[in-house]
């Protein structure tokens, strides 16, 4: 079952179900866990886009979900491998929302969009769109481009990155992005026209191996539509 509608299968429970993700009472938790999960949310209250810090704390909560599916349990004993991944998948995504509220939390949406990118294109897009919002280094358009290229939409990538992208400001790896996005969409005069706008950005001899790089990947893209 896709991720988000077991998330809502979930949700319409009897409060007595499974919580996945949920903090163990404190006496059945490992204190390791407990010491190392209280340092990590105080390290994502200051800053909700430490990545090492939410991957670790991810790791946690996904443990902690994956023990609560039992094999002894009738529901789930004939997929329980399939019921962990799940188990885990639903923690993940539980903690995300809860990061996400944060007004400053980028990396948590861009984790959410992964989890939903195969089931919920609109709902995808409107959290890339407002984690690339939310971030002004231009790092979060990067990963976003990054993650829907990475599933097959690149088409999707070129419209998020046009109408996002600040050339001036943001770091050149959004062009990186935006130039495979145009190639993997079949698309090299477009690719050359986000190449030509790294002139834009203020420090020339920083995107100099930027450019060279994405220079042969055009030419490559345009020899294999010639077949020349």
């Amino acid at each position: 079952m896709a991720l988000l509608p077991r998330l809502r299968q979930l949700m319409r429970r009897p409060s007595s179900a499974s919580r996945v993700g949920a903090r163990r009472p404190t006496k059945a938790s490992r204190r390791g866990d407990t010491l190392h999960e209280d340092a990590l949310r105080s390290m994502l209250s200051d800053d909700p886009n430490n990545e090492r810090a939410f991957q670790a704390l991810a790791e946690i909560v996904r443990r902690r979900a994956t023990e609560q599916v039992h094999e002894e349990d009738p529901l789930t004993a004939p997929n329980v491998e399939h019921e962990r991944e799940r188990a885990a998948e639903l923690a993940v995504w539980a903690l995300g929302e809860e990061l996400a509220g944060n007004p400053r939390a980028w990396y948590p949406l861009i984790e959410l969009a992964r989890l939903s990118v195969d089931d919920d294109h609109d709902g995808t897009i409107r959290r890339l769109t407002t984690a690339s919002e939310r971030d002004s280094s231009g790092t979060a358009l990067a990963q976003a481009l990054a993650l829907l290229c990475e599933a097959g939409q690149p088409v999707e990538a070129l419209n998020l990155g046009v109408g996002h992208w600040r050339p001036r400001e943001h770091d050149p790896a959004v062009a990186r992005q935006l130039v495979r996005a145009a190639v993997q969409a079949g698309r090299p005069l477009e690719a050359k026209q986000h190449l030509a706008s790294l002139d834009l950005y203020p420090d020339q001899g920083a995107v100099a191996g930027l450019r060279a790089e994405l220079t042969r990947e055009v030419a490559r893209a345009e020899q294999s539509i010639t077949g020349t």
